[in-house]
């Protein structure tokens, strides 16, 4: 069926992107690069797995009119919003986090949050 495509393609979105997260964890050279890799794959891999599971209970909802399913779609969608907005938060916070305890980025050739904070 196309939904059923649909799905398997979103899933396959989801892991490509989450694998590439860990090649950018295992390949680049410093706290903020990797980090930069993590976050940004793995919150766009994510949200797509998040989808698939919201299309596949939307989908079964509308096949066998269970609720179970509806609130399987809500849940997950829930979820996906959740993790958008905290990948960043977190994110934004341990590389703040590092810069104040000192560790610079590998190639920093001018340092601007520097100025801001001695």
């Amino acid at each position: 069926m196309i939904i059923e495509g649909v799905i398997l393609i979103f899933l396959l979105i989801g892991t490509s992107f989450n694998t590439l997260g860990v090649l950018g964890l295992l390949r680049f050279p410093d706290l903020y690069t990797r980090m930069h890799a993590t976050t940004k794959a793995t919150t766009f891999g994510s949200i797509f797995t998040s989808l698939s599971v919201v299309v596949y209970g939307l989908w079964l909802f509308f096949d066998s009119k269970d609720s179970q399913f509806m609130v399987l779609a809500i849940h997950a969608f829930i979820a996906m919003l959740a993790l958008a907005f905290t990948n960043a938060v977190g994110s934004h916070a341990i590389a703040r986090a590092a810069h104040r305890m000192g560790i610079k980025p590998s190639p920093a050739i001018c340092d601007r949050l520097e100025e801001f904070h001695p």
